[in-house]
């Protein structure tokens, strides 16, 4: 399906989130990477096309929230044309980047009214920061956080503790003396290279416990699960059983409940401060409590 041909689509109702988890390539190399992504990952098999089919099946049913995620996705070649087909269809897009490397291009989808910018930052000193990030990223994000501003935009900003007595109120005061109001705090979530100890599983009480009730992921593979911080929890594939199958079908129902039954059993699935989130319940970028890039409590430090 085209873009062309999609382009009288328009969500009957306006609820719903999907992860389009385009990469796994990224300029950066964060030790608590929840999908391991970097400098060597790749940006998977799915054309253009699949993508776009993606997005036309959320936007037929109802899903108002599209968010472009990796790794870094602005690093994949197709990215600004889905992100314009996004808004052409007339939803919601966020696009949670790194801000290390931003062209005239995505500046103006950034502008757009209906699209939410969302970046992570660590601290107020760049030799903690870029330690974090692996990469000298801090005098690169600080200078697109305040090119944002002065463009009329007004990023989200999450600062996740990865621990060791990090400047975190310090960041948060430096972001508010520039003019950021959003401001999210977060720990590392128990995910990927977050995961303390080699081996260990997916902690699936990290979970918020709504994963998968109007929100899914879509994979670089094509792969669907109920939250995108939990990748290799697949229910399925886009590029054998069409995302509307998928959603609606037994194995994502018996994978929520399973999810459901972990954070009962293991803990509260709080996410912490609220900070205001504009009623969107899962998202990394913008929800305080569920969803976010990091969980709240855990010792695990990307320099354990």
């Amino acid at each position: 399906m085209t873009a062309h041909a999609t382009e009288a689509l328009r969500p009957t109702r306006v609820e719903g989130l999907l992860w389009l988890d385009l990469t796994r390539k990224c300029q950066l190399n964060c030790g608590h990477c929840y999908n391991a992504s970097g400098p060597e990952g790749e940006h998977g098999p799915l054309a253009r096309e699949d993508w776009i089919a993606v997005i036309d099946a959320a936007a037929e049913r109802g899903i108002g929230r599209v968010q472009l995620i990796g790794g870094e996705p602005t690093l994949h070649p197709d990215a600004l044309t889905l992100a314009r087909h996004i808004l052409g269809l007339g939803l919601e897009l966020e696009v949670f980047t790194n801000l290390v490397r931003v062209t005239d291009e995505w500046w103006v989808v950034f502008q757009h009214e209906r699209t939410v910018l969302a970046t992570s930052y660590y601290s107020d000193q760049p030799g903690e920061h870029n330690t974090i990030t692996g990469r000298l990223s801090h005098g690169r994000t600080r200078a697109n956080i305040i090119k944002a501003l002065e463009s009329g935009i007004q990023p989200v900003v999450s600062i996740i503790d990865c621990g060791d007595e990090q400047r975190v109120d310090e960041a948060r005061t430096e972001l508010a003396d520039i003019g950021v109001k959003r401001v999210k705090i977060d720990r590392v979530r128990p995910f990927g290279r977050a995961a303390c100890g080699s081996g260990q599983e997916t902690d699936l009480s990290g979970l918020c416990g709504k994963c998968g009730t109007d929100r899914a992921s879509v994979g670089p593979d094509g792969t669907v699960s109920p939250c995108v911080f939990t990748p290799s929890l697949s229910v399925g594939n886009v590029l054998a059983d069409g995302l509307g199958g998928i959603l609606d079908g037994p194995v994502m129902g018996a994978t929520r409940a399973l999810i459901r039954d972990s954070v009962r059993n293991g803990g509260d699935g709080d996410g912490g401060d609220s900070g205001g989130d504009d009623g969107n319940k899962c998202n990394p970028g913008t929800v305080p409590d569920e969803c976010r890039p990091g969980y709240p409590g855990t010792e695990c430090s990307p320099r354990n």
